[in-house]
């Protein structure tokens, strides 16, 4: 869908001079006292959330039943929404707004329902159910996440359309103007019982790895420059409009560092490194990372002012709450206090407002994803897929494989061997003997991944193999094994411990990082450095994510815009059946000096 510009700068005219006027007739209790003494005071509360990825139903649409975890979190924007209704309660509806920091519309099923098999873009298609949540607990503003590109630029402004808040980037530029592609900012009037209106601007910031993780859907659409940089070009002119506070919507996390190295070349979390550097900010909500930041102040390098972060925890299992304090003084409004913290949503029951509002679309998706699609012959987990060669791992890899000799069939690499990799998304993942639905196999693979071809040769390979080895805690050869304390290593996830099929290697957890991986053959040969493999990985991987060597540089031999996930549901279709005699094997173990661990 091309970037319509007159519509964008129509649409930014009325977000950026005013998109909500919020009131208050009168304030609260003590607000009112005060009042009456002729304090010029006024307190409000701005609640946050982020990362929410399609959650809705406090759901789990892999194992169709009521989400829980180990710290017995709960998801979705309906218990959200009840938290939302009792701090409207308590503080008064026109003393508050609510924002979200991106990563919206992609992560669950049911998001993924409505922009692939029922999609939103459709001639008459349905309202996105994420649309439908927000519009209905009267969301302000959100700013752009990553993962909002994912299905390419089309779902996207479809789903813009469907919202009544505007959708916030202003490092999201038209590639060939370079001028904001979404409205930058949204200004919101707050009535006191001061005769002054509080003007609070809320700016948007996304994440400058879009340009990397959706290179396919926005290459030569969009750009996507740094966060610190937009920030000090749009933060002195929200204060030159008269905003008396500046909030920052930012789909970034706060630790300054990047997980694509060299790759990427603007920080991927930089929301604290944003309010060190540019003064006139209040208060950062942070987003992206998926960690718990209640209360966290960084000072201002210049003003020596302290700015407040906080992150609520993912999928809606936290709210944000930024409670402000302000003072008339010399005309204007000051900041006095701001300090915030988070909500439980595991202490409220789920909206019954929003639970009817998407119980068809909710109904609708757990019916497709227990479709029935095929037949297995042994139980498969992954629950030891972190330090063991497992058969549910080995699927993923042996269909990615098969697809990609397919694909290469008939061409100039078609006699070259694949190899592939696989991480562990999932530690819970499971298709059971017997029948076999998408939810099965889907919830093997939680990303939206897509698959690619890269040339490789054997000496990438190996150097490959030596930085996924960096996973593990280095143990000594006559130290026990705790398999709960092995992996994870400087806190490396999962999905950034790759597995290769196609070769056979053992890595010694004795030894230190850089220096693990031995005994790599091929076909039961030493593998030459000069061999030429055709190397089928995800585009999250191919593309730099987790700064993996030589991948993203390696020539590009085929990519598909398909999911993986789809691909596996496909594939299963086809076959009718999985048999895991046929692809699983031990291809890599781990040692201490030579001898297997497990």
């Amino acid at each position: 869908m091309p970037l319509n510009r007159r519509k964008f700068l129509e649409k930014s005219a009325v977000t950026g001079a005013g998109v909500a006027l919020t009131g208050a007739v009168s304030a609260p209790g003590a607000q009112a006292a005060e009042a009456k003494r002729g304090a010029r005071r006024y307190a409000f509360t701005v609640l946050g959330t982020t990362d929410l990825h399609g959650n809705v139903f406090n759901w789990d649409y892999f194992t169709d039943k009521e989400f829980d975890d180990k710290d017995h979190n709960d998801v979705g924007l309906a218990k959200v929404s009840t938290l939302v209704n009792r701090v409207r309660e308590e503080k008064g509806r026109r003393n508050t707004l609510l924002i979200d920091a991106g990563d919206t519309i992609q992560g669950t099923q049911l998001s993924y329902y409505y922009a692939k098999v029922d999609p939103i873009t459709a001639e008459g298609g349905p309202v996105h159910p994420m649309a439908q949540a927000m519009n209905a607990m009267e969301y302000d503003a959100a700013a752009l996440g990553n993962h909002e590109f994912n299905y390419g630029i089309p779902v996207l402004r479809k789903f813009e359309q469907q919202c009544r808040f505007p959708l916030l980037g202003a490092n999201a530029l038209d590639a060939k103007t370079l001028r904001p592609a979404f409205a930058p900012y949204s200004m919101h009037r707050l009535r006191t019982p001061h005769g002054r209106d509080v003007k609070v601007a809320v700016l948007g910031l996304t994440n400058p790895g879009i340009a990397i993780w959706d290179k396919a859907n926005v290459q030569g659409k969009m750009t996507f420059p740094g966060l610190e940089e937009q920030a000090a070009k749009w933060v002195p002119k929200l204060r030159s409009m008269g905003a008396d506070v500046v909030i920052v919507s930012a789909h970034s996390g706060s630790s300054g560092t990047s997980s694509y190295g060299d790759q990427l070349p603007y920080i991927e979390n930089a929301a604290a490194l944003v309010a060190e550097q540019v003064p006139g900010i209040d208060a950062i909500l942070v987003g992206h990372a998926h960690t718990e930041i209640p209360e966290y102040f960084v000072a201002n390098k210049k003003t020596g002012k302290k700015v407040v972060l906080s992150e609520p925890l993912k999928w809606g299992q936290r709210l944000t709450l930024f409670d402000f304090e302000l003072v008339f003084e010399k005309g204007c409004w000051k900041v006095e206090k701001v300090g915030a913290k988070v909500l439980n949503s595991n202490t409220v029951e789920e909206d019954p407002k929003i639970t009817k509002l998407l119980s068809d679309e909710h109904e609708k998706v757990v019916a497709y994803v227990n479709q029935v699609i095929g037949t297995n012959a042994a139980e498969m987990t992954s629950a030891e897929a972190p330090y063991k060669d497992v058969p549910i791992i080995d699927l993923i890899n042996h269909i990615q494989a098969d697809t990609v000799k397919r694909a290469l069939a008939g061409t100039e690499h078609a006699a070259l061997p694949v190899l592939s990799q696989a991480a562990c998304f999932s530690r819970s993942a499971r298709i059971p003997a017997g029948q076999v639905t998408i939810r099965d196999v889907a919830g093997l693979y939680v990303f939206e991944n897509t698959l690619e071809a890269r040339l490789m040769t054997g000496a990438q390979m190996k150097a490959y193999l030596e930085f996924s080895a960096n996973y593990y805690v280095q143990t000594a050869a006559d130290a026990p094994v705790d398999p709960a304390k092995l992996t994870n290593a400087n806190g490396t996830p999962d999905y950034n411990y790759d597995v290769v099929s196609g070769l056979s290697y053992e890595i010694d957890i004795a030894k230190p990082a850089g220096s693990r991986v031995t005994n790599v053959r091929f076909e039961g040969q030493p593998l030459a450095d000069d061999a030429q493999f055709v190397f089928a990985v995800n585009n999250y991987r191919a593309n730099g994510g987790g700064n993996f060597p030589h991948v993203a540089a390696a020539r590009v031999l085929w990519s598909n815009s398909e999911e993986i996930r789809n691909t596996m549901i496909a594939w299963v279709k086809a076959k009718g059946s999985i048999d895991p005699a046929v692809f699983a094997g031990v291809d890599w173990k781990l040692t201490r000096n030579g001898t297997p661990v497990f």
